[in-house]
């Protein structure tokens, strides 16, 4: 009895003691904290805390912490949470109001479920509060199988997205994240996804500053991420996650990055066994360390302790990195009371709330793009007597989810979603019609040739795209081999077609662009839809019946042929994207049509010390209330300047018969282009064309202006 008293006493006595510890101070500043905790721990317990499963510390009260979470639309891999679109449809969006505000419903959802893990005791993988996510990387290249994780093909539109979601996941509050976002694969990286462990980028000074960083620049600088993760290939023949120009010159000496440094999944590995750039786990680990490696997704850091030993290492440079690792965790309240922290108090209803459910609906609703309608075909009248329906994607909850996704008790498909937007006086016959990829199957709905209309769900699935290892039937490691759509597919919407005498409406699946012009050819109407979320069904709905005035647009484009496409793994941008292609595309970037029609109106660019500021007016001309989106591009005749670039958008509704003022505010510091010759930003004497309308090729307005 007395030995238990006594063993009671003693672990009152340590508990009172670790809460009086300075790093559990909440007053204090972090920085100070931070420093008391890191001399209070061995070198084994420092090492135990910068891998990605952190082991934590008993003596002091730390439990175990993973910092790998997932959130790319939605809580991932963590059992019940909203499915929003895929990023792509995000993007597609083009209403980075709209994606801060779904963000924040995710890391609402985030906060819900690691509150009510944590209750249970389970401190496991995809429970915790750092979500590797947004992937900011430029879809340079159609055929990039994790293009549709991204934000599209243009660095501007992903910059403004991608922090807005940085925002909506972090939230305002002054002292805590509400969690921590990450911005990846930094940098220089979309494919080939089979070669990604051995490849490196090259490109050039242009179009590294020009294309491929701006986004993570804006993130960093602008939106504050708490995170960057580091990318599998190699840049200038150095891997990135050991490579000194980008983690310390651009990413922390020019941006002056604080936040946390993490490995794509074992990336350190690839140090010696991919890239060959050095010859064992103990120098590949100080060498990501030295470059600022904060956390590795992987296992070499078990090997730290040898390396240590062997002197490639010094724990002084330990401390420097874990001190970034602890900062992120102070920020998420880790070491505070938790009455302190607000976002304690977050329910678990949060997960997969009717709310959310309801706000993922209107995202994948404004991520639709009407592509075609001949003869106003769309919208449909909603006294319909029949409607057939067909195509591989119409019932399939995969092309609904895409990757990285959450899992939710309400996917609705193409099919229910159809069924529960038709009127209850309507039938609908189904049938499957044909595979993904292939022949073997051919069917029609009995009652097909009756029908008042036929709505084909076409396209791809993340069979067909994906991560490497994950898109089984992609034939290319992830990555498509080609652009062409579906044979199996148009050979059987040319039999579909040859049946009928009704309109056919095509909706499309899919995160990337495909050829089109045999699909447009046969289909009286073409939606793409991307993958859109739980609530795609009812989505797309929404749009065929009218519901939804369609105003989303295309993130990336859509060319016409295959043979319009570089070499893959040229990371040239020159023929790539709206920017450089020269080509006449089958649709452009920004493109996206609607039910109702919009005129331009009284452009004018003023100029200010540190900005311009561009104003017109836009009226709704047509029969009914809708969304437009006015997007400005500039164009310069310098060397290796752009065809045009983006430099700023709006979505906003206007009703029937009313004119809407648009302004945009546009710093220097967003049309400065790096001069790969004098090696420094500039902003042209010479004159700009400063172009508006409702895609990169619709030019309404146009006006030169000298801004030096």
């Amino acid at each position: 009895m007395k030995l238990l008293l006594s063993l009671c006493l003693a672990v009152n006595s340590f508990l009172l003691h670790a809460q009086s510890y300075p790093f559990r101070n909440a007053s204090l500043p972090t920085a100070q904290r931070v420093d008391d905790l890191i001399k209070r721990l061995t070198l084994e317990e420092k090492i135990g805390l910068i891998g990605y499963n952190a082991a934590g510390v008993k003596r002091l009260d730390i439990p175990s912490y993973n910092w790998w979470n997932e959130g790319l639309h939605g809580v991932a891999r963590a059992g019940k949470a909203t499915v929003f679109p895929q990023a792509i449809g995000l993007a597609a969006t083009f209403d980075d109001a709209l994606i801060e505000k779904a963000a924040d419903a995710i890391s609402s959802e985030a906060r819900a479920k690691y509150n009510a893990a944590i209750k249970n005791g389970n401190r496991d993988i995809y429970f915790g509060l750092t979500f590797w996510s947004p992937n900011i990387n430029i879809f340079r290249d159609p055929r990039w199988g994790r293009g549709h994780e991204t934000y599209g093909e243009d660095p501007y539109l992903t910059g403004t997205i991608g922090s807005a979601f940085v925002r909506g996941i972090q939230g305002n509050n002054p002292k805590y994240y509400k969690a921590a976002a990450c911005a990846k694969h930094f940098a220089v990286h979309s494919g080939p996804e089979p070669l990604r462990h051995e490849f490196n980028a090259a490109v050039s000074a242009s179009d590294l500053h020009n294309t491929y960083l701006p986004a993570f620049k804006k993130l960093v600088t602008e939106a504050n991420v708490g995170g960057v993760m580091c990318a599998y290939n190699a840049f200038e023949k150095v891997p990135c996650c050991a490579n000194a120009f980008l983690l310390q010159n651009i990413l922390r000496k020019e941006w002056g990055f604080k936040g946390y440094i993490v490995t794509d999944c074992w990336a350190i590995a690839d140090f010696y066994s991919g890239h060959k750039y050095v010859p064992s786990s103990e120098e590949a680990i100080a060498l990501a360390l030295k470059n600022t490696v904060n956390v590795e997704c992987g296992q070499d850091f078990k090997n730290l302790k040898s390396a240590v030993a062997k002197k490639l290492i010094a724990e002084k440079e330990i401390n420097a990195v874990l001190s970034a690792n602890l900062e992120i965790l102070f920020k998420l309240g880790w070491f505070d009371d938790p009455k302190l922290n607000p976002f304690n108090a977050v329910s678990e209803t949060e997960a997969d709330s009717e709310k959310n459910r309801k706000l993922a609906r209107e995202t994948a609703a404004k991520s639709i793009v009407l592509l075609s309608n001949k003869n106003q075909a769309l919208p449909l009248k909603n006294d319909l007597k029949r409607i057939a329906l067909v195509g591989p994607n119409a019932d399939n909850a995969d092309v609904l989810l895409a990757n990285y996704n959450g899992l939710s008790g309400s996917l609705v498909t193409m099919y229910e979603g159809l069924v529960g937007g038709m009127s209850a006086g309507t039938y609908l016959d189904y049938a499957k019609g044909c595979n993904l990829y292939d022949t073997a199957l051919t069917n029609f709905p009995p009652n097909l040739k009756s029908a008042d209309v036929v709505i084909a769900v076409m396209g791809l699935s993340p069979l067909l795209e994906g991560e490497n290892g994950e898109a089984n039937l992609a034939g290319a490691g992830g990555d498509k081999k080609d652009i062409r759509f579906p044979q199996g597919q148009i050979s059987y919407l040319k039999k579909l077609k040859a049946q009928i005498k009704s309109p056919l409406i095509v909706a499309l699946t899919g995160g990337s662009a495909m050829e089109l012009a045999e699909v447009e050819a046969l289909a009286d109407a073409v939606v793409l839809t991307w993958y859109p979320g739980e609530e795609g069904g009812n989505a797309l709905a929404d749009v065929l019946f009218g519901k939804v005035n369609p105003a989303g647009r295309l993130p990336l484009t859509f060319y016409k042929s295959n043979d319009d496409l570089p070499d893959f793994k040229n990371y040239e941008m020159k023929g790539r994207t709206y920017r450089y292609f020269s080509g006449v595309p089958q649709h452009p970037f920004g493109f996206g049509l609607s039910y109702t029609a919009f005129a331009y109106q009284n452009l004018k660019v003023e100029k200010f010390k540190d900005h311009v500021l561009v104003s017109f007016g836009i009226k709704n001309t047509g029969a009914m209330d809708g969304e437009e989106v006015p997007q400005l591009y500039i164009h310069h005749s310098g060397a290796n300047s752009p065809i045009k670039e983006l430099k700023a958008f709006r979505r906003l509704f206007i009703k029937q018969g009313e004119t809407a003022a648009v302004t945009f505010k546009v710093p220097y510091s967003d049309i400065q282009f790096w001069e790969e010759s004098k090696k420094e930003w500039t902003v042209f004497s010479d004159d700009y064309d400063f172009m508006v309308g409702g895609s990169s090729e619709d030019t309404k307005l146009k006006t030169k202006v000298k801004l030096k």
